[in-house]
């Protein structure tokens, strides 16, 4: 195991000798890091209440309106592993700086936007712009570690979790009252004020600095035998940092492989098989280039070294398909096969945010990482198990608690996944082993809607809520056993 060797206010390479908060991990450095990692969820969601209003200013139809909704996720999946590289070659600071101008841009277009096309660039840039936030964040947090020598708490980790949960379940709530008072574009130019003020909390309280040079062999306490070991092998050393740049041709692949894929899942009803070997090609390029550069941008070698980490983004990307399903198909059986308004929907969807929320506030105080996420993994087949035995004359507080039964397993996983990535991540490449998770967790909510249109065709019924609940408890059984047989997952421990 390694032993920590970096002292308190230990300069890093590239850095500055910025103030860090007492304590190392207070206030100033966490508030305006929650602050950037609400912003992607909360538009992810803010935008749901809108849609018809937009498609009625310009209009437009859903199948229109619905490349809000796609494209956002599509540029999230591409733009978080690329601002997390950045943040690992440039100093997160700096590129968590520049996610927030991004973000406010973003905001300026969609409230002056023309068009539903210059709608669709804002929701693209907004996609990149947030992508910064949270690989900037895990990536300073494993940084400013360093410095201090002292590593990230549990708890600081869990606050991030719980930002991007939260602010998830009150985008829709949020984007209603907006649009109500004062327009659906005030939906767009929120993220202006909140840009601003995340940018001037940063600018003035973040420290600067890139991870540390590996090339030295500096590690830190948290950088433990799991993520060492497992990254590199026994008795590699470190994978280096190199000064190449974000490999622009691997990256222009990936993007081009993950819409390929999007636009193939998103006609599971009538498959363009084309479209699937288009995306088979495409990603036999990717490899082949990645396998020859010497810093790419997907970082194929080292996945297959690390398989832990490797097992961690299988595990959260099936977690949150699941999860999506439910967030999505549920709320949509419950007005067609139930018959509730959307408010009475919404209020019996509450209880799964609120049980989000809760747990993972519990998995952030726990130190293990295998135990949570084997217990989510439980719920998980649990709740798909009510949901099969489920009916448009079950009474709402069965389908309330049904609902919670998917939201407990969600807030272990987010804590759990994420902690488990910190552990498991290369020295110096945290940010980007960060942003391909969140890629993981897109791609999962991308079937996730495909694979609702499979299962309920033109309208929602119960043998579709029965097709969607069975699918999810393959898939649940699938994460317990991905979560029990991961060896890796028996050491990697955090500090609270």
């Amino acid at each position: 195991m390694t032993q920590p060797q970096a002292a308190a206010g230990t300069g890093l390479a590239g850095g500055t000798d910025r103030t860090v908060p007492a304590g190392g991990f207070g206030p100033k450095l966490v508030v305006p890091l929650m602050l950037g990692s609400v912003l992607n969820p909360i538009n992810s969601t803010m935008i749901a209440t809108v849609l018809v209003a937009i498609g009625g200013t310009f209009h437009a139809g859903a199948a229109d309106t619905a490349w809000l909704v796609s494209c956002l996720y599509l540029a999230s999946a591409v733009g978080q592993p690329a601002m997390g590289r950045l943040a690992d070659r440039l100093g997160p600071r700096r590129v968590f700086l520049a996610g927030l101008l991004i973000v406010g841009a973003a905001g300026v277009v969609g409230m002056l936007a023309p068009a539903l096309s210059w709608l669709i660039v804002s929701r693209v840039l907004l996609g990149v712009g947030t992508s910064a936030a949270y690989p900037a964040a895990m990536a300073l947090l494993r940084t400013h570690s360093h410095r201090i020598g002292v590593p990230t708490p549990r708890p600081v980790l869990g606050l991030l979790s719980l930002a991007g949960l939260s602010s998830a379940a009150v985008g829709p709530v949020l984007g209603g009252v907006l649009a109500a008072t004062l327009g659906w574009r005030a939906v767009f130019a929120v993220n202006v004020p909140l840009a601003a003020v995340g940018f001037v909390l940063a600018a003035l309280w973040l420290p600067g600095g890139r991870a540390p040079d590996l090339k030295a062999g500096v590690t830190t306490a948290s950088d433990t035998a799991a993520g060492d070991t497992a990254a590199n092998g026994p008795g590699e050393r470190p994978s280096r940092r190199g000064s190449a740049g974000l490999d622009p041709v691997g990256l222009v692949l990936f993007a081009a492989v993950l819409t390929a894929l999007m636009f193939f899942l998103m006609r599971l009803d009538a498959p363009p098989w084309p479209l699937l070997g288009v995306a088979a090609a495409l990603g036999a390029v990717l490899v082949r280039w990645e396998l020859r550069r010497s810093e790419p941008f997907l970082d194929l070698r080292m996945l297959a070294r690390n398989r832990g980490l490797s097992l961690t983004y299988l595990r959260h990307g099936m977690t949150y398909l699941v999860i999506y399903c439910v967030m999505y198909g549920y709320a949509q059986w419950l007005e067609e096969a139930h018959g509730m308004s959307s408010a009475r929907a919404g209020l019996v969807m509450l209880p799964m945010s609120v049980a989000a929320m809760g747990t993972s506030l519990l998995g952030a105080r726990t130190r293990g990482i295998r135990a949570p996420l084997t217990v989510a993994g439980v719920l998980l087949v649990a709740g798909a198990g009510v949901l099969l035995v489920a009916g448009h004359t079950t009474p709402a507080f069965a389908l309330a608690a049904a609902g919670a039964l998917f939201g407990l397993p969600q807030g272990f996983a987010s804590t759990g996944n994420q902690a488990a990535v910190y552990a498991q991540a290369p020295p110096g490449g945290t940010g980007s082993a960060a942003g391909l998770q969140r890629t993981a967790q897109y791609l999962g909510a991308i079937t996730a809607a495909a694979l609702i249109g499979l299962f309920y065709g033109q309208r929602a019924s119960d043998s579709g809520l029965h097709d969607m609940a069975l699918t999810s408890g393959l898939l649940a059984v699938a994460v317990l056993l991905l979560t029990v047989l991961d060896r890796s997952l028996r050491t990697a421990r955090t500090r609270s």
